[in-house]
């Protein structure tokens, strides 16, 4: 584990004022925050976002709890190795390494996107080291069957899909937009710290692989949730966002039925909750960590 100071020049420290850390992993090099002291938070992002998308959470329950937000290989200030897999399972291989090599504990792990089935899936394998979960708008069964799931999955398998993917850096620059209810809370700063982590075609291919992953790792996320009940006994919090285009409330009913002894908050906002009601979620794990 290494610390660093920020190289990167376009890296507002205002809005992201937290030392760098390092984990090398056999694949590169992830980076991570690791701010506070006391209980741990994990937060795991998902695509096309970072630990940035934490930020107020660290802030704030920073002063109460050890929080813990790494970035993805391929994401954020981590490596972009264009020969790793990229894959769901892939990431969740490496989280589940993250947490035992920095030996964690007594995690609440607090999971969004794709960083549901990463999270939900390293903590298949680390049952004893998870006491809470908290779920953003994620989804962990099969997704092959969804109509919307097949035609995206044509697409980013086209000449196309992966020209707009690699080439026009398509999923930070547009469709992340589209994530949003309130347009206001991602101003032009905000948008171009999940821009530049792409500045150029080599380092976009864990998007497109991710992209790729929605249908191709369907399977993957049917064992997992096949495998829920052993985590079942652990408290749940929902944090949802009903304006959600892309993980509708639909998924919700599915999230309510599965795990009927969770709290649930929901709130008018986009796919985005951490940008659009932050204080309010941040209120909510806060009263979920006092028990």
């Amino acid at each position: 584990m290494i610390t660093t100071g920020n190289s990167q020049s376009w890296l507002n420290t205002g809005l992201y004022p937290f030392d760098h850390h390092y984990l090398q992993l056999d694949e590169g090099t992830m980076h991570y925050i690791d701010e506070g002291e006391g209980e741990i938070i994990l937060f795991v992002h998902g695509t096309p976002t970072w630990s940035f998308l934490y930020r107020e959470f660290i802030k704030d329950l920073s002063g109460s709890f050890r929080c813990i937000a790494p970035d993805h290989l391929g994401f954020g200030l981590s490596d972009k190795p264009s020969d790793f897999t990229g894959t769901p399972q892939a990431h969740a291989r490496n989280l589940s390494t993250f947490i035992q090599k920095l030996n964690l504990h007594n995690i609440t792990l607090v999971v969004h996107d794709f960083g549901g089935p990463i999270g939900i899936g390293a903590a298949l394998q680390n049952q004893g080291r998870i006491q809470r979960i908290v779920l953003f708008n994620t989804w962990l069964w099969e997704t092959k069957s969804r109509k919307e799931v097949q035609k995206i999955d044509k697409l980013v398998h086209t000449w196309l899909g992966k020209f707009l993917y690699l080439n026009m850096n398509i999923s930070p620059k547009a469709l992340l937009k589209k994530g949003f209810s309130d347009p206001s809370y991602l101003t032009k700063t905000i948008h171009q710290h999940y821009i530049n982590p792409f500045p150029d075609k080599a380092s976009r291919h864990s998007l497109l692989k991710l992209a790729q992953s929605l249908a191709g790792s369907s399977d993957w996320y049917q064992q997992q949730w096949e495998n829920l009940h052993k985590l079942e006994n652990k408290e749940w919090l929902v944090l949802w966002g009903t304006k959600d285009e892309f993980i509708t409330s639909s998924f919700l009913d599915t999230w309510k039925e599965r795990l009927p002894k969770a709290t649930v908050k929901e709130w008018d906002c986009g796919h985005f909750v951490q940008e659009e009601r932050a204080k309010e979620s941040i209120l909510a794990i806060r009263n979920l960590m006092a028990g």
